[in-house]
């Protein structure tokens, strides 16, 4: 099916927001969690989700959709939350607490890439010349980004890079899984399931490595409540609506955007150094990104090709 939707001022609106706001997480993340604001890891990440669960579930419960997971569903929203929140969202805030917003960022929009890599592993199917080509320049560039750190001799700093890249991994297998197992359930509610569940394993973790309870400075706060409202209720609204009211290939173009607006917000506002590490690497990554879609937009076509015509 050919994907006719035109593009609209109201989409554009919702897909900005969108750009922005998704790659602004990674510094409220920073700010939320870097030494002295109070908060610990788990605690930050787990009250986070938790709340925007709930907001997304309440609203899916007033516009009347289903919420009733069946069983089969249940497991998947257990199993995609804990990929997604703890395993994906988790490990990168554990990582920011080490290593600036902007590189997290880079790291992190190698997820299609990792896709890609999971699924020709799941379908046993060896991938064409252009993932192959377009994977080992998306593993350059993460090489590329973490050259100063693999250079520096300090063990320590490695640690952060390493979750980053476990943190991809396991974001790319929940979306794998939520892909192969799609549930009776809107988007939203689906969501919403998944970060409630999220925040629940959040929770039990924080209580088994006993964080201390949180005492936030306010600009722990603000970049708390940034994220439960803006990065996690309003930007995903915006990312239905824009899909509903813009052609998807436009929309699928937030991983491009999103680390740029990383790696400015960082520089701008924390004053994270921007190298000419973080430039090349950035690049590489992204244009290995470029090549995954690329690929997957022709295996898209091929199959609607060779899918016969319906008679109406």
């Amino acid at each position: 099916m050919e994907d006719n939707k035109k593009v609209t001022p109201a989409g554009l609106i919702n897909l900005f927001i969108v750009y922005f706001v998704w790659g602004s997480t990674y510094l409220a993340i920073r700010i939320g969690i870097r030494s002295g604001a109070g908060f610990e890891p788990f605690w930050f990440g787990g009250s986070r989700v938790f709340i925007a669960g709930i907001i997304l579930l309440f609203w899916g419960l007033i516009r009347g959709k289903k919420l009733r997971p069946s069983r089969k569903d249940l497991f998947v929203l257990m199993g995609s939350g804990f990929l997604l929140w703890i395993g994906g969202n988790g490990l990168v805030v554990l990582a920011e607490q080490r290593i600036d917003s902007g590189i997290a960022a880079l790291i992190i929009a190698s997820t299609p890439i990792w896709v890609a890599f999971l699924d020709s592993i799941l379908n046993s199917r060896i991938p064409t010349l252009e993932v192959n080509l377009s994977l080992v320049i998306g593993f350059l560039g993460i090489l590329t980004l973490s050259y100063p750190v693999l250079t520096s001799g300090v063990r320590a700093d490695l640690v952060p890079i390493l979750l980053l890249l476990l943190a991809s991994f396991s974001w790319s297998s929940g979306l794998v899984l939520q892909t192969r197992h799609p549930v009776e359930l809107n988007q939203g509610v689906s969501s919403g399931y998944q970060q409630l569940f999220g925040g629940i394993f959040f929770a039990i973790i924080a209580l088994i490595v006993k964080e201390p309870i949180p005492s936030p400075t306010p600009d722990a706060w603000m970049a708390w409540g940034y994220l439960v409202v803006f990065g996690s209720v309003i930007a995903f609204t915006s990312f239905v609506s824009a899909l509903q009211q813009l052609p998807t290939r436009l929309v699928t173009t937030y991983p491009y955007v999103n680390p740029v607006i990383a790696v400015f917000l960082g520089w701008l506002i924390l004053r994270e150094p921007i190298t000419i590490w973080t430039i090349g690497g950035g690049v590489l990554v992204l244009i290995g990104v470029t090549g995954i879609y690329r690929a997957s937009y022709k295996n898209i076509k091929a199959e609607e090709k060779n899918q016969p015509s319906q008679i109406n």
